[in-house]
């Protein structure tokens, strides 16, 4: 799974440098992207990949919009995204323990990723207006 995440064409890598960049363009920041790297790694006890930028020596960046410095030794990392690995039966378990009924599943030729629809035990569904998107996350 870690490779995956630390693919050769770093193409995670530059999406996880992505919040660095963005940081920079959007707030003022002042982070040289060439003194971070991305890792990532598999934490089996939370069944999650977890993806960090590790300081590669000694600096200070400062973020206009903050009002801030911030001091980075070598070796310090941003932890920057958790992505969670569930079992079909944990994401079941979970969903049940959270008061929602799976409607439907499906899943790739490999059954590697799985895409689940869920409604509230109830029945109830959720107001279109409340539901996440990609404006509000």
């Amino acid at each position: 799974m870690e490779q995956a995440y630390n693919d050769s064409l770093g193409i995670t890598a530059r999406f996880n440098l992505n919040l660095l960049r963005r940081i920079n363009r959007e707030l003022g920041g002042e982070f040289d992207l060439d003194l971070f790297v991305h890792q990532a790694t598999y934490s089996e006890e939370r069944s999650r990949i977890e993806m960090y930028l590790v300081s590669s020596c000694a600096q200070d960046v400062h973020i206009t919009e903050l009002r801030r410095h911030f001091h980075f030794d070598k070796g310090e990392r941003i932890h920057t995204e958790n992505s969670h690995k569930y079992s079909l039966e944990a994401i079941e378990t979970m969903a049940e323990g959270a008061g929602l009924k799976m409607v439907n599943r499906w899943l790739d030729s490999k059954a590697y990723f799985s895409l689940a629809l869920f409604k509230t035990a109830g029945g109830v569904s959720i107001p279109r207006d409340s539901a996440p998107n990609k404006a509000n996350g």
